[in-house]
């Protein structure tokens, strides 16, 4: 008997050139207490330099639906579209910034890259307070540090 394929109505279909989608999604679930795959389908037996190979990981994080397809390099991860992380508290901030940047590079305001090309932004729900509320020159100060930090760190923020 087959099972169903039920996708969700929205969800973030992320593009892997090298086959890595079910190693890039168990990473990612590994980061998040909720974090789940909840399908591995393979491509037909019949598709040529494919067939039998891994072609869509579904899972979640926190929530979130994500599709990733082992599709071949057509098509690289760029900046231009990130996954923002809003934590709650800096211990947070610091395990997704160390586990999600393994392999892969940091780079500004809070911003990272994990070993598979994709872009994540890591954001304390804090700096969202300090740059909306309070004075102008407080948000002012709030955004400037930002700008000068890689893993944002609240207190610095404050």
């Amino acid at each position: 008997m087959s099972t169903i394929f039920r996708a969700p109505k929205v969800s973030m279909m992320l593009w892997y050139d090298d086959g890595g989608a079910e190693a890039a999604a168990q990473h990612y679930v590994k980061a998040f207490k909720d974090g789940q795959i909840t399908g591995v389908h393979h491509y037909p037996d019949s598709m040529p330099d494919a067939g039998g190979s891994v072609m869509t990981v579904s899972f979640e994080l926190a929530g979130a639906s994500f599709t990733g397809l082992n599709a071949g390099p057509m098509f690289k991860p760029t900046e231009a579209t990130s996954i923002c992380v809003m934590c709650d508290d800096q211990k947070e901030v610091d395990f997704l910034w160390d586990h999600l940047a393994e392999g892969g590079s940091h780079s500004m305001c809070g911003w990272l890259k994990d070993r598979w090309g994709f872009s994540w932004q890591i954001t304390p729900r804090r700096l969202i307070e300090l740059t909306t509320t309070g004075t102008p020159a407080q948000r002012s100060r709030a955004f400037a540090a930002m700008m000068q930090m890689g893993k944002l760190v609240i207190a610095d923020l404050e």
